[in-house]
């Protein structure tokens, strides 16, 4: 804003520089003019009076005495005539001539310039503009639209880059344009034929569309997918989200677990199993809290008491969360056994057994060396993010109490 205001100064200068400027430079000129007629008309006048002077000295009508004083009075008056000339000419520039002009074009061009601003311009919008962004950048919705610009730019420089079609088919879900999503999806198995990972986002958008409510096209294309890979993580995701929805725990976390099974590395393992972990505790809470009885090969768990270290205490909210899994410190990172509860009943002992296995090959019965890590969450995500509290405890053994506190703030 400063700089706008600053270049609207720097032409109203150059405006009443342009009328100012030739007034002061016609004043001088004026004046320069006027001395030097005034000093011509004075010389020329010395000149001719002398030369009557000198002729009247030849003819002997005046003696050299009387020459020389008339010569002398001659240059006392013409001296005389210069100072007085010299003086107004002084007088002049101190009060210049025809002012009223160029101070009257000076206040048009100000009001003028006022005027057709205040109708034509558009400062508000301007001053709104400028406002800075209270957080730097554009928001989340702001960016996703210019993504999709870009992406739609791309497609139509290369409509035949199914890799593009398939990125702006995802990117349209993200900003609710399911029916654009669709024909994106169908652009890209025109191009490269029908797989399971393209009917999957397909009968997403579909899904979405409907207000997440199956129907009997949706169901269509989640067959039709799984018959081509019962593996496909965007088919099962959907699968699993419907279950969930509709309180059927066990499916969605059956679906969930086979992405999980499948070791692909193209999914957010971190997410699923925080998924399944929610699942999970609602069907428990379900079913008013009780725990599922064991099984002959369900003996073995961990029992963990989880409590805050004292200098960490009023960093605690009741509507934080608690994450409580077990893994091996020398293998995959795949949590064994995972649970979470609410930080408001901290400090609290928690179970970790067979029964809340979250994937891997590797059940909790089976592993040797286990640690136990807690992480108390603000952003309820089992991964620790800054302002999270943390506490971890190795070579845990199976069937025996543990003692576990979040002594760790995580920056």
């Amino acid at each position: 804003m400063t700089q706008f205001w600053t270049f609207i100064a720097l032409v109203v200068l150059i405006g009443l520089l342009l009328i100012w400027l030739p007034h002061f430079r016609q004043q001088k000129m004026l004046q320069t003019e006027e001395a030097g007629v005034r000093k011509q008309t004075n010389l020329s006048l010395f000149n001719e009076r002398l030369a009557i002077l000198e002729q009247e000295l030849q003819q002997d009508l005046l003696d050299q005495t009387e020459f020389d004083a008339l010569k002398r009075e001659l240059e006392i008056s013409l001296l005389q005539d210069v100072q007085q000339s010299g003086d107004e000419s002084l007088v002049n520039k101190l009060k210049p001539k025809g002012i009223a002009w160029p101070v009257t074009m000076s206040i048009l061009l100000l009001v003028i310039s006022g005027y057709l601003y205040q109708r034509l311009g558009a400062f508000e919008a301007l001053a709104i503009v400028q406002q800075p962004n209270p957080r730097g950048m554009l928001d989340e919705a702001q960016l996703m639209a210019q993504r999709v610009q870009m992406m739609e730019a791309q497609v139509r420089a290369e409509p035949d880059n199914s890799q593009a079609w398939f990125t702006l088919g995802h990117a349209y879900i993200s900003v609710n344009r399911f029916d654009d999503a669709v024909k994106a999806f169908d652009t890209v198995m025109k191009l490269v034929g029908t797989h399971a990972e393209l009917i999957g986002p397909k009968a997403t958008a579909l899904y979405y569309k409907a207000g997440q409510q199956m129907t009997p096209e949706i169901q269509g294309l989640i067959e039709q997918a799984l018959a081509l890979d019962p593996q496909d993580p965007s088919t099962l995701l959907l699968v699993g989200m419907n279950a969930f929805f509709d309180a059927d725990y066990d499916q969605a976390v059956n679906a969930w677990q086979a992405i999980l099974n499948s070791d692909r590395q193209d999914v957010d393992r971190e997410a699923l199993i925080n998924a399944i972990a929610t699942a999970k505790m609602r069907q428990q809470a379900g079913a008013g809290g009780s725990p599922t009885p064991p099984q002959a090969n369900q003996t073995k768990k961990l029992t963990i008491q989880v409590s805050v270290a004292s200098a960490l205490a009023s960093q605690v909210s009741a509507t934080d969360t608690l994450f409580v899994f077990a893994r091996t410190s020398d293998g995959s990172k795949i949590p064994l056994a995972a649970t979470k509860v609410s930080a408001a009943t901290l400090p609290v002992t928690v179970t970790l057994d067979e029964t809340q296995a979250v994937g891997g090959e590797m059940t909790l019965g089976e592993a040797d060396n286990i640690e136990v890590i807690a992480v108390l969450s603000k952003h309820d995500s089992v991964r620790p993010q800054a302002g999270d509290l943390q506490g971890r405890q190795s070579q845990a053994r199976l069937n025996e109490r543990l003692e576990l506190q979040l002594d760790t703030l995580v920056e």
